[in-house]
């Protein structure tokens, strides 16, 4: 029988049917399977922690700094890669002083002249087939770089990875492509990036126009993807990167920045990349500026366009620098939009 998509009888439906299912920092350590434990002191017996759902396998439990819940039959696996406080500037927020941004800070219980950025990468598994959406910031010192270790605690083996799909060519997106060696981290994976992405970045006269703070993000593009020459697939737009799962243009944070739009059965999971930073500040606020945004008036463009589409529809957003795990959903408020998380549950 033909599948039906959740878009033939969004009238008929009252929103997702899809299950959620995570976990985040101690709640997830306390519950994780008993192979993330730590050894057992020589001369004790080990006795594995009870299984607070006996219906559910060990493999169904969360982990610490990954978050599963499903897309219809699609399993949806949040990865952080971490967390940076960054100092609030007076242009972090380009068109707003910065006492108001102070303010929409401590209105969100947050400290005052400083920004808390998540990063947060998907693994999606679509019928058998790893799916990496983004790559994270790669191996480094300091409070980023955990994707890998996470795949460890998953017993995901990188080169088991089928798939890496990027949204678009800043660092903390695709520096998780290579290791400290300079070789694939997902030796194995078929690598899909934005054709128009690729078109600026790896254009040597844009590179030579673009301001100096710029042209250290040129010269790290053709650093990460030089190992890669020759086996690097360009994507168009409205294409169909795997079963389900579409790529969609939300040009302004880059020139070719995208988003993309996972649909399974009568659910629907729209992965807006960088579409906007966090919630608190741009999800509240759409019509404000942040600093990232190359072209911050396509950028606002785009953002309320779509915003206003997966309110209406009551779409669920995944936001690569949303609080992890980074799945919400929007609605309409005034001139912006309320954030609502989605509902955390220990098992898938």
């Amino acid at each position: 029988m033909t599948e039906v998509s959740r878009r033939t009888l969004l009238a008929g439906t009252a929103g997702m049917a899809g299950a959620l299912a995570g976990a985040v920092g101690g709640a997830a350590a306390q519950q994780a399977p008993a192979k993330n434990a730590a050894p057992p002191v020589a001369g004790t017996q080990s006795t594995p922690a009870p299984n607070p759902d006996p219906t559910k396998t060990a493999s169904a439990m969360q982990v610490p700094s990954a978050y599963r819940y499903k897309v219809g039959d699609v399993v949806v696996t949040a990865i952080s890669d971490g967390m940076r406080t960054i100092p609030l500037s007076d242009t972090f927020v380009r068109n707003q002083p910065k006492d108001k941004v102070n303010a929409a800070l401590k209105g969100a219980f947050l400290p005052e002249n400083e920004v808390p950025i998540s990063f947060t990468v998907l693994l999606l598994d679509i019928g058998g087939r790893k799916v990496l959406v983004d790559t994270g910031n790669g191996g480094q010192a300091g409070p980023v770089g955990l994707v890998r270790g996470t795949l460890q605690d998953l017993e995901i083996d990188p080169a088991s990875i089928d798939q890496v799909v990027i949204s678009h060519f800043h660092q903390d997106h695709i520096n998780g492509l290579v290791l400290a060696d300079g070789t694939p981290a997902f030796p194995k994976a078929q690598l899909m990036v934005p054709e128009k992405e690729w078109a600026f970045w790896m254009d040597d006269g844009q590179m030579s126009r673009a301001p100096d703070g710029l042209k250290a993000g040129f010269q790290n593009v053709r650093r990460v993807f030089k190992p890669f020459e020759g086996k690097v697939e360009r994507y168009a737009w409205d294409k169909e990167l795997a079963p389900g799962l579409k790529a969609v243009g939300t040009p302004g944070h880059t020139p070719g920045h995208t988003s993309f739009e996972l649909e399974s059965g009568f659910d629907t999971l729209f992965i807006q990349s960088d579409l906007t930073n966090l919630p608190a500040l741009f999800v509240a606020n759409p019509g404000w500026h942040a600093a990232f945004d190359m072209d911050p008036a396509a950028a606002e463009a785009v953002r309320r366009k779509t915003y206003d589409r997966l309110a209406a529809e009551r779409i669920m957003v995944a936001g690569y620098h949303f609080p992890f795990p980074g799945a919400a959903f929007l609605e309409k408020q005034g001139d912006g939009y309320r954030y609502q998380p989605v509902y955390w549950r220990p098992v898938l």
